[in-house]
């Protein structure tokens, strides 16, 4: 038993145990003397004197019991020779000895294991009987082409749905002999994700067991090239180093564009060029001198028409695999969708020629009110025959999968009612002007459409038109004395505008009741110089997104405005610049201060918020001034005949789309109605101007305008920003179907 050596357990083993101590050191007394003594004494004797605690050093075996030269080195040898031990823990691969670059006997193996859990499988190998497989080549055996793991697990059912969709029809499995497809899904849906899984794909794997491709071209706007670097960063994790060019000098671009399109290889270096549309169209000579195995073109309802430039130098690059990808895909322009589908796969429709006898007149034929019989029925054929040749490269999903994903979507359309001075300023331009009387005279003139310019800025704010009166142009003479004495452009007064009135309540409300950020859009740059006067004076701080702002700087304001720890208030956006594809989940709560001609550009930019990502309930205030043109514009976007089909400027869209008739409608004022849209659906949840549910008559509401399922007055309204609000100049408000049934949300 070992005893203790501190001080005090000494002292007790000295002062009380002297006896014990004794009898222990009488078993066992180390020798005294020299060591050569001491070792002379143990070897006459025979006793060994050491201490029993020590142990003898074991003698060295393994040692070369000779020298000389020839033994040693083949000892040596006889180490070096010893087969390669794989130094990773519990290792199970091969073991033998196959040396680099040799290559492998046996079947072919895939990239991923295709029996993996959740694995997403695009080609499965046809199964072989055991006689086919004695038989068949196994250098030629094809292979399961599987999706990476690390993108499988987070594509959601629908996405997964899309790849697959995808890949079948840029290997032309879906129509042979065509290698492209359209990517229609609505706003939110991961399209980008979507066709990133596709890219990395073929870029590693294939039937083959070799890439599909060497290298692939997204194409894009200017605005969402850095998007696209960002979003192959995020899920591929630095697998992969895209090239993104947003700018620099010709020559610098040329020798980029030279050096991507000469990597060459199993593994090239940067396969991925991200690149916008107007960098594409300048330098479309450089990408041509080579082949790219696929382009991806982002917002494609661009190249609706074929005779434009881009449209040009994108068909002439030399790939066969084309994907176009656009959440607000054409519909009823038989030529615009001819162009779309045309892109994509060259050929399946014929020619233009082609298209336009089979398809197209025989279709509008049948659309006429004076069609015969058999007219109709032959264009009903005939429309069911395109339907079913592009539905084959088409996939179409609509946002009311999000809802399983998402927070619930609140849409309202607001009515506001005009001020006095704009009450006046309208209704003294409609006599000035004279804009029906022109269209009475059965021409659409240039004047006819700047009219329309000037009464939509005027239903924004009369400091938009501030300036026509002053000079005293047609339609504002004599209207500078309407404005209030002292009145300057410098400040912005909400007060004399009804729109501006309640974005006001509603950016104060949300201010000081809750954290919620502000997205505001505007068709006008001059609208969002009105809302930096306004955030000024009410020190609110914000960020401007417009046509002047840089690519670079795009990208950094948006990253920052989205961040949870940024002090931004309002995020402004111009519709034209950056209503497509942005992501602005850091607001939840977006004011569509105007409404478009196009609905597309519309629906893009109120997508902004509600998009993956979004944690909050996410609020949609559409402002239209009550009675004014802005309404007419709004019934023809609900319209089944409405310009969705349309991706023109707005001279184009009136000239082409709107009747004589429906024109002279516009250039009127209903200054007695709460809403002219309410008026014309024919509400029946409605009694006595308030809100009853159900209706009267136990019937829905059902009008042209069915999509907007609500309408409501002050007591009806949920959203305790806008009741607040109310009383500023609200006269209505409808309420958007909001997925909350879907969700099961009371």
């Amino acid at each position: 038993q070992r005893r203790s050596l501190a001080p005090s357990q000494l002292a007790k083993r000295k002062a009380g145990d002297k006896d014990e101590e004794e009898e222990e050191e009488e078993d066992w007394h180390p020798p005294t003397g020299q060591k050569r003594q001491k070792a002379a004494a143990e070897a006459e004797s025979g006793e060994c004197y050491r201490s029993p605690f020590r142990k003898p050093l074991a003698p060295l075996t393994n040692r070369p019991r000779c020298l000389d030269r020839s033994q040693h080195e083949a000892f040596i040898r006889s180490i070096l020779s010893k087969p390669f031990k794989v130094p990773i823990p519990n290792y199970k691969g091969p073991l033998g000895l196959r040396s680099l670059g040799v290559k492998r006997a046996g079947l072919r193996r895939p990239l991923h294991d295709p029996f993996e859990e959740g694995a997403l499988v695009l080609y499965e190998p046809p199964v072989l009987s055991a006689h086919d497989q004695l038989k068949i080549d196994k250098d030629k055996a094809p292979v399961h082409v599987v999706v990476d793991p690390v993108l499988s697990r987070v594509l959601r059912p629908h996405q997964r749905e899309g790849v697959k969709f995808l890949w079948d029809c840029v290997t032309s499995r879906r129509i042979p002999g065509s290698h492209g497809c359209i990517m229609a899904d609505e706003m939110g849906l991961g399209k980008t994700l979507q066709c990133i899984t596709l890219m990395w794909t073929l870029l590693r794997q294939s039937p083959d067991c070799k890439p599909e491709i060497e290298k692939a071209v997204v194409v894009s706007p200017s605005s969402l090239v850095r998007n696209w670097y960002n979003e192959v960063e995020k899920w591929l994790g630095g697998r992969i180093q895209p090239l993104a060019i947003d700018g620099g000098s010709k020559e610098e671009i040329d020798r980029k564009l030279a050096g991507f399109m000469n990597q060459h290889g199993r593994r090239v270096p940067s396969p991925i060029l991200i690149i916008s549309y107007e960098t594409f169209r300048l330098h479309a000579e450089v990408l041509q001198k080579g082949t790219v195995g696929l382009v991806i073109c982002d917002e494609g309802h661009r190249l609706k028409n074929s005779e434009n430039q881009t449209y040009q130098a994108l068909n002439s690059l030399n790939t066969p695999r084309r994907v176009l990808i656009s959440g607000t895909p054409i519909q009823n322009d038989l030529l615009e969708y001819f162009s779309l589908v045309h892109f994509v796969n060259s050929g399946i429709l014929g020619t233009a020629q082609e298209f336009k006898r089979h398809f197209e007149m025989p279709i509008l034929k049948g659309r006429d009110a004076d069609a015969s019989e058999a007219e109709r029925h032959k264009g009903e054929e005939r429309l069911k025959e395109l339907i079913s040749i592009v539905n084959r490269c088409l996939i179409r999903r609509t946002s009311d999968i999000l809802s399983k994903y998402l927070p619930v979507k609140i849409e309202q359309v607001v009515c506001c009612r005009l001020t006095p001075l704009q009450t006046e300023l309208y209704k003294n331009f409609l006599k000035q002007a004279k804009p029906v009387e022109e269209l009475k005279e059965g021409k659409i003139s240039v004047s006819s459409l700047s009219s329309i310019t000037s009464l939509k800025k005027l239903c924004n704010h009369p400091a938009l038109i501030y300036d026509k009166c002053v000079e005293e142009e047609e339609g504002f003479i004599g209207a500078l004395g309407l404005f209030p004495s002292g009145y300057s452009t410098k400040s912005v007064e909400p007060q004399l505008s009804g729109k501006m009135l309640v974005l006001d309540y509603i950016l104060a409300v949300t201010k000081s009741t809750s954290n919620d950020k502000v997205v505001l859009v505007s068709n006008y740059t001059q609208t969002l110089d009105l809302f930096e006067k306004l955030c000024r004076s009410r020190r609110y701080l914000y960020v401007r997104l417009d046509g002047t702002m840089s690519i670079k700087k795009r990208a950094k304001i948006v990253e920052r405005f989205n961040s949870p720890s940024s002090p931004e208030f309002i995020f402004m956006l111009s519709s034209k610049a950056g209503g497509c594809g942005l992501n602005l989940i850091g607001a939840n709560r977006l004011v569509m201060f105007d409404p478009d001609w196009n609905p597309a550009n519309d629906e893009q930019a109120m997508a902004r918020v509600w998009r993956d990502g979004q944690k909050k309930m996410c609020y949609i205030y559409r402002l239209l001034s009550t009675g004014t043109i802005e309404e007419k514009i709004f019934q023809r976007q609900t319209h089944k005949k409405a310009l969705s089909s349309c991706v023109v400027d707005e001279e184009q869209d009136v000239e082409r789309h709107f009747s004589l008739g429906e024109l002279k409608e516009l250039f009127t004022l209903n200054e007695t109605t709460t809403s002219d849209t309410h008026d014309k659906i024919k509400c029946r949840r409605c009694v006595n101007g308030h809100q009853v549910r159900p209706p009267p008559d136990g019937s829905d509401c059902t009008s042209d305008l069915s999509q907007w399922q609500h309408c409501a007055d002050r007591r009806g309204l949920q959203d305790p920003v806008l009741r607040a609000a109310w009383d500023a100049a609200v006269t209505f408000a409808f309420h958007h179907h909001s997925h909350e049934e879907q969700r099961g949300i009371p």
